[in-house]
């Protein structure tokens, strides 16, 4: 066992890589991403340090990684998704971890400083905690530090408000902004796994029932269109105009949150946002009514008011508990209110996460081979996105046709012929 990892049972391994096997064999572009890597070893002599979700699908990134020269330590972006085997796994393939499953909030914040003592050349991020953690408690890594990519929405505000403020100390990529990311990542990954979480932790039944679905960005794009297949009645929640327009037109109710919580049986937060369910809506809902957050953090639905308006809770089921009110209507929150898909399920499907994590290593490799970037928020390159989307065609034995040079003059052009 290494020992400078910090994990629950180096024993589980052999169960973990039996989960990394079976990832693997879904995951060509990641796959031949790592061919090129391990002949090309364009990490070799860094160090990187990787904050996502620990399981199946984020250690083969790692291993990938690994196989291009770079040394690696991960650590959880959220105790309640990390899968012991997986880490016990990476630890036997020679990489650092610090993370166990249900870590409390203190141990969460002694594994962040534990990886981010390994002294990252690089760090892959999600939510944002290793780079708020180096800017505000470890600044001595800063200059050490040379880039970063990150992974989701909300950790992508964070960076851009840093930006705007001056106070980013490196620059970073905004891996959520690719095409290849959001547009299946976020709207086909999250919609399946979403559902596919709530399903497993009920075993209950969304046909026929309202849905009060809160945001609809990408993420929360897909997980209507999954509550639609599944026979569900959906209502969206929105702040944004042109948002709210975009749902009406695809033949959703839309209302205020205060309207739809006395009308749906099922509430999933989608936001990035906090306290969009708080206790004027607790009060309204039915009896029996199941919130559940796909947001990064967990803090859409307020637990803190919901459990003021609770005379008792308990465990009803694996990661589900009960809040009975004074008037005796029962609230089920699921998965405490964190990542719901991750927390109670394996995450986005393996072949979506294919294209997210390739992305991520291109990310990488970019900031590798362009140094000297400016302190800001950038971009994927187009060409990156476009390779990655070509790969993951070609993968699955597809070709599209391409623009003559005549085209292509036209398009860049502006005089009429």
């Amino acid at each position: 066992m290494n020992e400078v990892s910090t994990i629950r049972d180096i024993r589980l391994a052999a169960d973990g890589q039996r989960k990394i096997d079976w990832v693997k064999q879904y995951m060509p572009v990641l796959n031949s991403l790592r061919d090129q890597y391990i002949q090309e070893r364009p990490f070799a002599g860094k160090k990187i340090v990787i904050c996502l979700h620990l399981e199946a699908k984020t250690a083969y990134l790692a291993l990938t990684i690994q196989a291009g020269g770079g040394e690696v330590a991960v650590v959880a972006s959220n105790p309640l998704s990390t899968q012991d085997d997986v880490v016990a796994a990476l630890v036997e393939n020679g990489i650092r971890a610090h993370a166990w499953h249900g870590a409390t909030d203190e141990e969460y914040k002694v594994h962040i400083n534990k990886a981010l003592d390994f002294g990252p050349d690089y760090i892959i991020d999600d939510g944002g905690d290793l780079v708020s953690t180096i800017h505000t408690c470890r600044r001595e890594l800063i200059g050490q530090v040379r880039g970063g990519a990150e992974e989701t929405t909300t950790g992508i505000l964070r960076l851009k408000a840093m930006s705007r403020e001056g106070k980013l100390e490196f620059p970073m990529m905004a891996v959520n902004d690719a095409r290849s990311k959001y547009l299946f990542d976020n709207r086909y990954g999250t919609g399946q796994s979403v559902w596919d979480a709530i399903l497993r932790t009920t075993n209950l039944v969304v046909a026929g029932k309202t849905v009060c679905i809160v945001g609809y960005g990408w993420c929360g794009k897909g997980v209507a269109l999954r509550a639609r297949g599944l026979g569900a009645k959906i209502i969206i929640c929105e702040v944004d105009p042109v948002k709210a327009n975009e749902a009406w037109m695809d033949g959703y109710e839309v209302m205020p949150m205060k309207e739809a919580a006395s009308m749906a049986d099922y509430f999933i937060t989608v936001t990035g946002n906090k306290n969009v369910i708080t206790k004027d809506h607790f009060a309204r809902m039915k009896n029996g009514a199941i919130l559940a957050n796909a947001g990064h953090f967990d803090v859409e639905i307020s637990k803190q008011d919901l459990s003021l308006l609770a005379v008792s809770k308990r465990k009803v089921r694996p990661n589900t508990e009960e809040f009975t009110l004074e008037d005796g209507r029962k609230i089920f929150l699921l998965a405490e209110g964190r990542l719901v898909n991750l927390a109670a399920g394996d995450g986005h499907p393996v072949e979506v996460m294919d294209m997210s994590f390739a992305l991520q290593a291109l990310a990488l490799e970019y900031l590798v081979k362009n140094q000297g970037l400016e302190n800001k928020v950038f971009n994927v390159p187009e060409q990156l996105d476009n390779r990655v989307a070509l790969m993951k065609l070609h993968s699955l034995g597809l070709q599209i046709d391409s623009l003559t040079s005549d085209q292509a003059e036209y398009l860049a052009g502006w005089v009429n012929e």
